[in-house]
């Protein structure tokens, strides 16, 4: 299928919806045709339309909005584009990779030239933006297939051990008394080191409870995901108790791991202690070593039939000793969304970073925030 595009101004809004995925930011074909939409409506002569318009229909996360105003800024630094300021422009020819998804045509893509710009339509780009909760199984089955290829690089922090470094800030005494002990025993050469690095530990805590059985299975292929694919990670389900997955999600067949967990959590779909959960997992595990320097993930809707005090507390525990604390809320999603649960309310002023966890994109930005 072929559509000419004749007028300059058409030409560049492609390149703005280019340019933005070249900086980083996911833009389904959906939202393209979303854009489109909204222009119509709003116009393009006035710079404030074209640019509410993109903002509604392209940058979807907030971590997106910075990246779209600076592209926003230097893609239209000049205005909005006249057609008299190229009058002999060729025709654009857009190029879709699957005519079957579209509506159906006889016809045969003719007049391809150089001009042309391949637009990929992807059916699982399509459902990368659709909630967990709305998906037939076959639908988070595709998805799921996604979910593995997800890799979380992680950060690194600086390790106690010291390495060897031509311009080092502290001397290697060993290595300088080796040399000299060779040479007669004048230190004639020097040995310099610095601090190493070693990868930041990731700690998941999964809400297994029934308020989040919808997306805690969904989830649950992103915690495996992160545990294949990376070393120094640690997975907990919360519910109505603490329970460790590291060992049983390490497996890196996801049937063979989901099995496992499977078997081991027998609180799933029950009933949710957030608060009591932590406070284990703060004694026995995070601030003995596990939690420090770490960032830890709580992928949990909020909903606490605890003590608020007791999660409160032990948020501020956990938020001394880690790095930074994610929490990933399903709900945030949700239109006129307040955190008002008084589990989600007490937590809040602990939080780092606040995401949404409800489809495969929110899980993209969330490993993007993890791996910064």
């Amino acid at each position: 299928m072929s559509l000419s595009l004749e007028r300059t101004i058409d030409r560049h809004l492609v390149e703005f919806v280019e340019t933005l995925r070249k900086k980083g930011i996911s833009i389904s074909l959906g939202s393209t045709l979303e854009f489109g939409r909204a222009l119509a409506e709003t116009g393009i002569n006035r710079r404030e339309s074209v640019y509410w318009s993109g903002r509604a229909t392209l940058a979807i996360q907030p971590e997106d909005i910075e990246i779209y105003d600076q592209v926003f800024d230097q893609h239209w630094n000049r205005g909005i584009p006249q057609l008299e300021e190229v009058p002999d422009l060729n025709p654009l020819t857009l190029l879709f990779d699957e005519p079957s998804e579209l509506p159906e045509t006889e016809e045969e893509p003719t007049g391809i030239t150089e001009e042309a710009i391949n637009v990929r339509y992807s059916r699982t780009e399509i459902l990368a933006g659709k909630d967990f909760a709305k998906c037939t199984e076959e639908e988070l089955e595709e998805l799921y297939k996604v979910m593995k290829q997800l890799r979380l690089h992680g950060q690194n922090k600086r390790s106690r051990r010291l390495k060897t470094s031509r311009n080092g800030r502290y001397l290697d005494l060993r290595r300088t008394m080796k040399a000299a002990l060779r040479i007669g025993g004048d230190p004639i050469q020097l040995f310099f080191q610095n601090p190493g690095e070693r990868p930041r530990r990731l700690v998941l805590l999964l809400d297994v409870s029934g308020s989040m059985e919808t997306y805690a299975r969904s989830l649950i292929r992103f915690v495996h995901a992160a545990i294949a694919g990376r070393n120094q990670v640690e997975a907990f389900t919360l519910g109505t108790r603490l329970t460790r997955l590291t060992r049983e999600l390490s497996s890196r067949d996801p049937d063979v791991a989901l099995s496992r967990a499977a078997q081991t959590v027998p609180d799933w779909s029950g009933g949710t202690r957030l608060g009591e959960g932590l406070r284990l997992f703060n004694d026995e595990w995070g601030i003995r070593g596990m939690a420090r320097g770490a960032t830890v993930v709580i992928l949990s809707d909020g909903w606490d039939r605890g003590e608020t005090e007791i999660l409160e507390e032990q948020m501020e525990r956990l938020s001394r000793v880690s790095h930074q604390i994610v929490w990933v809320n399903p709900l945030k999603a949700t239109p006129g969304y307040e955190p008002l649960a008084k589990g989600m309310s007490a937590a809040l002023p602990y939080i780092d970073h606040f995401l949404a966890g409800h489809n495969l994109v929110s899980l993209q930005t969330l490993t993007k925030v993890i791996s910064e």
